[in-house]
């Protein structure tokens, strides 16, 4: 599954920022907990217009954080609400744009918008490519019991289950061992398993 370039890179970067999350992260600990970490994120994904690294801003890209990641696993038409809300309230008015290397893409807000403004209008006209083409069954959340994490499959088979690499290899070997478990459970229930053939 393909959607534009720049639906891809925004879904991908709203991955990063919800894996932020504590439950989600390698560390344990949240990754979005100074503005030094929200500058790295917008750097590494090129975002473009206002930075204030400032804690406020901090604050309230946090608070889209979580926004973003209750309207990820929610059913088509009610994530179509949430996402006209979301562009409502910043007053959107897409237009394509080209900057710093990029071909064009849309943009729906001033780039002098706030930050946690423009990453939620950013992120909603994504979500409109997902929602018309009824693909939001790829948007997940990771298969594995003792992660927080979300993720974007755009696979061909769309059977991708979890967040990474780390999450999939992990689960893997808990299912090895519990069918290892049962089979040593079967193996020793079996007569004569411990002590050989009666005879």
């Amino acid at each position: 599954m393909h959607f534009a370039p720049d639906t891809e890179a925004s879904l991908a970067f709203t991955v990063d920022l919800a894996n932020t999350v504590a439950g989600a992260t390698k560390s344990g600990t949240d990754e979005l907990a100074s503005p030094a970490q929200l500058t790295a994120l917008f750097r590494a994904h090129r975002f473009s217009g206002r930075l204030d690294r400032s804690d406020a801003e901090l604050a309230e890209v946090r608070q889209s954080r979580e926004l973003l990641r209750r309207i990820w696993t929610l059913e088509r038409d009610a994530a179509a609400l949430e996402v006209n809300t979301m562009l409502q309230s910043a007053l959107a008015r897409p237009r394509l744009m080209r900057h710093d290397g990029m071909d064009w893409h849309l943009h729906a807000t001033d780039p002098q918008a706030p930050l946690a403004e423009r990453i939620r209008v950013e992120v909603a006209l994504a979500l409109v490519d997902v929602i018309r083409t009824d693909e939001t069954g790829r948007l997940r959340a990771c298969a594995a019991a003792d992660c927080d994490g979300l993720l974007v499959d755009l696979s061909r088979n769309g059977s991708k289950r979890f967040c990474s690499v780390r999450c999939g290899n992990r689960m893997n070997m808990i299912a090895f061992r519990e069918r290892a478990a049962g089979l040593s459970s079967d193996a020793a229930g079996t007569p004569g398993a411990a002590t050989g053939s009666a005879g």
